[in-house]
Order: structure tokens, then sequence, then C-alpha cells
């Protein structure tokens, strides 16, 4: 059957009760099907185009929900961005009512739209295309979704332990960048995890809408035996949300909730999410991290693992390269402690795009400078990267890569594709 003549089509949705807004679902859409606004992350009908990239990484499960509907009637995206939970499904005689035949289900076709184009023919590059949804092939296995909306248990109750700022006060109590490193301790109840995982914390009380709070993640920041060896304690780095990214005043619930929160204060949490996002065990392989902000979690989370190994004399000759950007020196979480590491030790690369009377600089330019040693790293198949941050940063590292890889004489369509077929790059961008 002709899918664009089918009265009816299996819709592709995400379900909002357990969907815990990681952005993973987006990030990776190779069509931009995928979009989200403060409440609700949704499929577009008409760009979907069922290649199901978004399926594997997707930590909960939610964007693997479908629903057979008639095509004249499928769901809107406003529909969807108003949803608290999926609609049920439509019985025969719903469908008849609408003109359609139940037996007549195809996926939905997607429209001329699907892929990104400039207007005169050209497809736009896409970076999501070259990330990677499994993990690299040394990487330790991952427990997931222990405590969730899918599990036996809802949520796991942690102690405060810790919570110390680690970016210079600003001009005003709370002022831009406003980050805390917050520790939280799990006690005597199982919480294993690995660097690059998340979780989710559950904020108390209510919405505008009157409903409890839906889960906010946050990457991991501690290595996987804790953030203190020998407890079971993991830790985040949570920037206090006071814009969004486009600069309007928004008080972010659940990062404020977490800032103010005081040493034995309790947390509800969900988790651990993630089984792609790993690092590679193999004390020989090296790792590239490049990110913004708090999107530096999950690097100091490897980068702490491989200290803690190295100490131990458990560390071979991998290499350590972190290119890490901000606007400015104040603005970057853990600046100093990353300063005091050993130069032989890991290659720190820190860029700032709004210091003054300096020309801005952003972790792309950066890779740039560095072209000699990433081409080799490129072509490596024991070196992985990781991106984390703003998803505005996402095409402009992508790009620098494929730039880098072509100068150097490398198929950058070969090496793309073995980046994400081989777990090798890993794109975490919200």
């Amino acid at each position: 059957m002709d899918m664009t003549d089918s009265l009816v089509i299996r819709q592709h949705l995400i379900d909002p009760e357990i969907c815990i807004r990681c952005n993973t679902c987006e990030a990776i859409c190779p069509v931009q099907a995928i979009t989200h606004d403060s409440r609700n992350y949704v499929v577009d009908v008409s760009r979907c185009n069922w290649c199901n990239d978004c399926i594997s990484p997707c930590p909960t499960g939610s964007i693997d929900n479908y629903r057979t509907v008639a095509k004249a009637r499928a769901y809107s995206i406003e529909e969807q961005l108003g949803w608290d939970e999926l609609p049920a499904e439509l019985t025969p005689e719903q469908l008849a009512e609408a003109g359609a035949a139940a037996d007549a289900a195809e996926p939905a076709a997607p429209s001329a739209a699907t892929q990104p184009s400039t207007g005169t023919g050209e497809t736009v590059f896409n970076s999501a295309q070259y990330g990677a949804t499994v993990p690299p092939w040394s990487a330790a296995h991952a427990y997931t979704n222990l405590y969730g909306p899918k599990a036996a248990q809802k949520t796991i109750e942690a102690t405060v332990v810790g919570n110390v700022r680690v970016t210079e006060v600003g001009k005003t109590a709370g002022g831009d960048y406003d980050t805390h490193h917050i520790v939280l301790d799990f006690g005597q109840m199982p919480f294993p995890v690995l660097e690059g995982q998340s979780i989710g914390v559950v904020p108390p009380g209510l919405d505008a809408s009157g409903k409890p709070h839906h889960a906010r993640q946050y990457s991991i920041a501690s290595p996987r035996n804790g953030e203190r060896p020998g407890y079971n304690n993991l830790s985040l780095t949570i920037k206090r949300v006071l814009e969004d990214h486009q600069g309007t005043p928004v008080r972010g619930v659940a990062s404020n909730f977490m800032c103010d929160l005081k040493v034995g204060d309790k947390v509800q949490v969900m988790g651990p999410f993630g089984a792609s996002f790993l690092m590679p065990n193999h004390p020989k392989s090296h790792i590239v991290m490049i990110c913004t902000g708090t999107g530096s979690a999950p690097m100091r989370a490897m980068t702490e693992w491989r200290r803690r190994l190295r100490q131990s004399g458990k560390f071979e000759s991998g290499k350590l390269m972190l290119f890490f950007g901000a606007r400015t020196p104040e603005e970057l979480p853990y600046f100093g402690p990353l300063q005091n590491l050993p130069k032989d030790f890991i290659d720190i690369n820190f860029t700032f795009s709004r210091q003054a009377d300096k020309p801005k600089r952003y972790v792309q330019d950066a890779l740039r400078e560095r072209a000699a040693d990433l081409a080799a790293l490129l072509a490596d198949p024991n070196a992985c990267f990781y991106v984390c941050g703003l998803k505005a940063m996402e095409e402009g590292v992508v790009l620098a890569l494929r730039d880098i890889a072509t100068q150097a004489g490398l198929n950058w369509d070969t090496v793309g594709a073995a980046l994400k077929r081989e777990g090798r790059l890993h794109l975490e961008t919200y």
C-alpha cells in the first residue's frame, strides 16, 4: 500500500508521564521532527520519517509510544504540548467515525520538509546524524531505571551531604553564574552509577496547573565509586536558572530548589538513566571532552575516575583532552581545581567568549587550533569524543571535527560513520 494514500497511520508519540525532559531524543533526531516547550517533548508527524534513531538512546522508554489515528486527524504539536498523559488508543468505532479503517494502519509518511534544506536544493549539515547511540565497546555495564515511572519503586530518597558554590559570586546574590556542586547520599539503598549517566530530581510541590512537578534531569559529576570513595553517594553540577537560553527571565523550579538545599535536606530521585554516553574502560583509550558550562559534569566524572586510576597505578597511557568554554573565567565551574591538575595527566584548553578587550573564542576555535592532535585521535579507534552543553555548540563542534579530518586527508564520510557506529562520538546537548 502507498503510505501517502493510507487513511490510518501509526503516529509516533512521547509519553509525558515517563519523559524526564533530557533532550536526548531531540538532539539525536536527524530530521528535526522532535521539539519541546517548558512542558513537553513532542513529535511532528509531518517530519518524522520513522528512522527510529531516537528509540534506543531514550533513557526511560517514553519515546517508544504510538497511537493508531486517522491521518486527517493526527495529533498536532499544539495538542501534544498540552498533554499530561498519552490519549487512549482509538476504538475501531472511533476510527470509523473519522472516516478511516483500522486495518489500514501504516507509519506516518514524512513530508517533503523532512530533510533540512538551504532552500537551494542543498541539504543542511546535520550534526545529529554523527552522534552515537551505543557506548564504546569497553564501557562498563550501566544499570538504568532502578527507580522511576516504570519501576516498582518510583523514587528513592537521598540526603544532601554537601552544597558548595563552584563559580565566583556574581554582582548580586544568585547572579547569573551561580553554579553549585551538590552531593547526595543514598545510605543503604542501592544506586550504582557510571560516569556519563544522569539522574532525575523531582521538585516538591505542584506546578501552575496544580499537578506534581515533572522530574528534571541532571548529569552525574562524580565517578562510579562516589564523590567520596567508598560511600554510596554522587555529585551534581547545577546552575541556578534565572533566565532561559533566549535571555527571557525565568526562575527554574528544580535548579533553584537544588541550589537552596541545606545539608541534611531530603531529595526524591529517579534513575539512574543513560546507557550510551559512557566512558571507555580500556586503559589505553583516549578521551576528548568538549563542553560548556554545566556540561562539564560528566567530564568531571570521567576525569576524576581516570585520576583515581592513575593514583592507584591502574591507568596506562590513554590521553585526556578537555575543551571547556564559558563567557568568562568567573562563570566556569571548577576553574581553579582544573588548573591544578597535572599537565601530563590532562591537556586542558579553556575558551571565553565575553572577556573584556579580548576576541571571542569558542570551543570549536580551540579545536581547530589543535587540529594536528585531534586528527590523529579521529583516526584512532581507541579515541572517544564527548560533547556536552548548549545545543548551539553542537553543530560548530562537529563541523570543526569534520574540517580537521578533511584537512588531514581523512574521508569524513568514513570517519563520521565509524565514530557513530563504534560509539566514539557522543552528543549530549540541550
